[in-house]
């Protein structure tokens, strides 16, 4: 059954809204181009999401094949068009994790299987996006 998810977004001042889910917690978002921004942007957020979501995902995973995770850090960039909307044309992540013993194979899985089946927030990108991944592991 298709599950709904809701969210508020309320203007403060200038370019400055907070966002509100169901789940109450908020998100403050502002422009770069203030000179006193206090937060970031909706599409440096999007990117932040699908860190987020595919983090959440390979460390669930990791955990099922009982892999000694203790640290994971996602490095993401995106490149957008230039022209209006400026969508994302190319993202790019990099997985870096350490823990003793950590096995590549398994942590490539995880990985693939975080893109091609479980991470919403990548799915709901355009289809010409074009996702790229690397990843370093270093043991602890």
């Amino acid at each position: 059954m298709p599950e709904n998810v809701n969210a508020t977004l309320t203007w403060i001042d200038g370019m400055r809204f907070v966002g509100r889910a169901d789940s109450g917690h908020g998100v403050l978002f502002d422009v770069k181009s203030r000179p006193d921004h206090l937060a970031p942007t909706p599409i440096e957020t999007f990117l932040m999401s699908i860190a987020g979501c595919t983090g959440m995902d390979v460390v669930a995973i990791l955990g099922k094949m009982r892999q000694p995770v203790e640290k994971l850090e996602i490095a993401v960039t995106g490149l957008r068009a230039e022209t209006n909307p400026k969508y994302y044309t190319a993202i790019e992540l990099t997985y870096r994790l350490s823990g003793k013993g950590l096995d590549r194979e398994r942590v490539e899985r995880a990985v693939a299987l975080s893109h091609s089946t479980y991470c919403s927030a990548s799915a709901s990108l355009r289809p010409d996006c074009k996702v790229t991944h690397r990843i370093e592991i270093s043991d602890s």
